[in-house]
């Protein structure tokens, strides 16, 4: 049977609760921790500053939003520049399957190849296999590197006292 091709439309400020939701889904099934407070401040500058990348929200047959994709702009002397950061892609359980993962990578990388940049980068979790299988299979390479993070806030408060 042959799949329809994924749609998409740019989120706007209009869709904050919608895609509130859906993070609050992605997060819960990748276990993340879903600070609401945090992830509205950041969406609302992604969503409200262009420069900062884009959310595309990923729709059905019927028009239905049954996803998204967070594409956030970032820049690196390694990377010569600007790159483009896949932050997040989720398709619903009903959405996936069919090839859709395939195309809305396929739809990102078009998008991010607007901005000029070179290159894409993403992040993706041990503990999800079925994704990272997807990654590479599109041509996307591990570089056999750990990600490490510090929480400056956190750090900053603690230090405060």
């Amino acid at each position: 049977m042959q799949t329809a091709p994924l749609d998409f439309r740019v989120a706007t400020v209009a869709d904050t609760e919608r895609v509130v939701a859906l993070m609050r889904e992605f997060y819960a099934e990748d276990q993340l921790v879903f600070d609401e407070a945090r992830v509205r401040r950041a969406l609302d500058a992604l969503l409200t500053d262009p420069r900062n990348g884009e959310v595309l929200l990923w729709l059905n047959e019927a028009g239905e939003v049954v996803g998204h994709g967070a594409l956030a702009l970032g820049f690196s002397l390694e990377q010569v520049g600007h790159f483009v950061l896949l932050d997040e892609l989720y398709l619903s359980h009903a959405a996936r399957g069919r090839g859709r993962g395939e195309q809305a990578l396929a739809i990102l990388e078009q998008r991010a190849n607007a901005r000029g940049v070179e290159r894409m980068r993403l992040e993706v979790n041990h503990h999800n296999e079925l994704a990272r299988r997807l990654y590479l299979a599109t041509g996307y390479v591990d570089e056999t590197r750990g990600l490490l993070s510090l929480p400056l806030a956190e750090r900053l408060r603690d230090a405060r006292g």
